[in-house]
């Protein structure tokens, strides 16, 4: 992995004063984009851009004569310190601009999304499915998005804890996971938690056949640190303004205390990262 390739992304992106954090970040999406196997060439859609980390690294492996079409159902002025709109017209700019289209405030799910049959080579998911409001929206992009592609190439947080430094991530995945049942509308980064079983059972009953799957660690990534903060920031307060029963409010507090504990003795590690490729059936 070219360290001045990763580099160059970045500074396509205009985030230096974010450098080491996106350099990290973008670094982890190069892992993902070398086992999905992304071709030269290829046609891409993806679902989930958001400000386009994942969009970077596509547009990069498929090169001059490819293309990335980006979609995500945020509005362009979503995201801090960076809109989403922003960070897109960044890329947008650089000399990956001219095999990039990226478009906010799409609804995959909606009847004006379509695209032809086999209109894509790849169709990507990236770290945006624990965004989704339920099991059953995930079912449905799945099975839409069939007919656009030939390839599914997956990616989320994986679930399963592999060492005792990672509690802390997994802990404040869990408390907001719960805390969403009991929300109407939501902008929280975790709103359903899907397993890597859960994923497997999804994808296949939607077409697609898993060919490859791995569990993806960079130990480096901040996300798990940033998660842990803002739960312990923010459930508290959730829990005083949400109508959750009592018996679980207790439980949520116990979960929080342990929360707490573990964060306290040190930063700790992210979760592994659960990645797929899937075929049509």
């Amino acid at each position: 992995m070219s360290e001045t390739i990763i580099r160059d992304l970045i500074k396509y992106m205009d985030v230096e004063d974010n450098a080491a954090i996106q350099y990290i970040q973008t670094e982890h999406r190069m892992k993902l984009g070398f086992f999905w196997g992304i071709q030269e060439g290829s046609r891409v859609l993806e679902i989930g851009c958001g400000q386009g980390d994942t969009t970077a690294v596509l547009a990069h492996l498929v090169g001059e004569h490819g293309y990335v079409h980006g979609v995500d159902i945020a509005p362009e002025d979503y995201g801090a310190p960076l809109t989403v709109g922003e960070a897109a017209a960044k890329l947008r700019k650089s000399p990956l601009g001219d095999r990039i289209r990226m478009d906010y405030h799409f609804d995959i799910l909606s009847d004006q999304a379509q695209f032809a049959e086999n209109e894509f080579d790849v169709i990507v998911l990236s770290h945006c499915s624990w965004y989704l409001k339920s099991f059953d929206e995930l079912a449905q992009i799945l099975s839409k998005v069939r007919s656009w592609g030939h390839q599914l190439c997956f990616a989320e947080w994986d679930a399963r804890v592999t060492d005792v430094s990672q509690l802390s991530h997994w802990l404040s995945v869990l408390i907001q996971s719960q805390v969403e049942c009991y929300k109407e509308n939501s902008f929280s980064n975790v709103r359903t938690l899907f397993t890597p079983e859960d994923i497997q059972e999804l994808v296949s009953a939607a077409g697609w056949s898993i060919k490859e799957e791995v569990s993806i660690h960079s130990p480096e990534l901040q996300d798990g640190r940033w998660e842990t903060e803002m739960t312990l920031e923010e459930a508290p307060v959730e829990l005083k303004m949400l109508p959750i029963p009592d018996k679980v409010k207790t439980l949520l507090l116990s979960e929080l205390k342990l929360l707490r504990a573990h964060h306290a003795s040190g930063p700790g590690s992210p979760l592994g990262t659960y990645a797929i490729v899937a075929k049509k059936q």
